[in-house]
């Protein structure tokens, strides 16, 4: 039998009902919007984080670098990389020009390159260069003053020593590049150098770009 309020047991209340949670579709939209708006903005704050403190993300124009990048690809950069290596793939700023050059570190500073240009062969100290990444050997000769050619029976040469604080650097499309073989471009001082390519970010998924590097590279 049930106890009603008179018959209940001395000491204890009686229950009072519990009412239910009334469910508000305004409230879950709200509350929806605020967790969506929390992701984004953090989201947002870690990419200017990425960005403003040394990693730019740089598009790629031109052939020059055919065939390891292609015009429309965008590249991830930092500029942290203090210790350029040869063969290094750098974005390039010079005030004459419009826009980032992206090139690749053939020899750095304090060595002396030397380019055969009727066999295409490149030389760095004396070494002949291993390079899988070009499209074609080393043939264009125009606007080369800073490479001081010399015209040999049957070779056109020409050699120059890097200076110190500079790196010489050229496309891997070599015969369809204006790079340091051009005196309008020469040796570029570390000073215009932006930054080191780290990867490929677009196309998305095909990040690797020095998968074409020398065995000994690798």
């Amino acid at each position: 039998m049930a106890l009603s309020p008179e018959n209940a047991p001395q000491g204890e209340a009686p229950s009072a009902p519990v009412a239910a949670e009334k469910f508000s579709p305004r409230r879950a939209i709200l509350r929806g919007l605020y967790d969506l708006t929390s992701v984004t903005v953090s989201a947002v704050v870690v990419v200017l984080l990425v960005f403003v403190f040394g990693f730019r993300m740089v598009g790629v124009e031109q052939r020059s670098m055919h065939p390891t990048l292609e015009p429309d690809q965008s590249l991830i950069v930092t500029a942290f990389a203090h210790n350029i290596k040869q063969h290094d793939i750098v974005i390039i700023t010079k005030p004459e020009e419009k826009d980032p050059l992206v090139k690749r570190v053939i020899a750095l500073g304090g060595q002396t390159i030397r380019i055969d240009f009727t066999a295409g062969d490149v030389w760095v100290d004396g070494v002949l260069q291993d390079e899988p990444f070009i499209a074609e050997k080393t043939h264009r000769i125009e606007n080369l003053p800073p490479l001081n050619i010399s015209s040999y029976p049957d070779h056109d040469v020409g050699e120059l020593r890097v200076p110190e604080d500079s790196v010489f650097v050229m496309g891997d499309n070599r015969n369809d590049s204006r790079d340091s073989r051009d005196a309008r471009i020469g040796c570029v001082r570390q000073e215009y150098l932006l930054g080191k390519v780290l990867f490929r970010i677009k196309p998305w998924g095909v990040w690797n770009i020095y998968d074409n590097l020398p065995e000994k590279q690798k």
